[in-house]
């Protein structure tokens, strides 16, 4: 595969959002340069990327709440799908979280995207019995 995975810095902000959008990850109700910029910002939360060369190929989100690891903007660069970026990468947001002492990981799949659903099974994930509620603090 030759890809290589390493933390984000500021200076991948453009490139990490261009993939999300890219990858179909974002919504207009979210806005990813807060995101991206919060997430570096934050001890308990970090950016991983993949790059092939100098080639940004895949991102994952990844944070501890003190309770659970959570994982968010997992991306592969669409010319690269079913190559083993998505793995490596959650792989490694695994690792990240058990350094911090996390004990367990969620993530949310919008109920009508079968593929990510799919992925995450292949890789040992189960569907959890949960309902997630939300409210905006804005």
């Amino acid at each position: 595969m030759g890809v290589r995975i390493e933390s984000a810095s500021a200076t991948d902000r453009e490139a990490a959002i261009a993939l999300w959008l890219a990858a179909g990850l974002t919504r207009p109700w979210n806005d990813p340069g807060n995101d991206f910029d919060l997430a570096l910002s934050n001890p308990t939360s970090t950016i991983l990327l993949a790059r092939d060369g100098d080639k940004l190929v895949g991102s994952v989100m990844a944070g501890f709440d003190g309770h659970r690891g959570w994982v968010y903007y997992l991306a592969t660069d669409p010319n690269r799908l079913k190559s083993g970026v998505g793995r490596a990468l959650m792989t490694s947001a695994e690792g990240w979280l058990r350094k911090l002492g996390c004990p367990r990981i969620r993530l949310m799949v919008r109920n009508d995207n079968l593929a990510a659903k799919g992925f995450y099974e292949a890789i040992g994930y189960d569907s959890q019995d949960a309902i997630i509620l939300g409210r905006t603090l804005d």
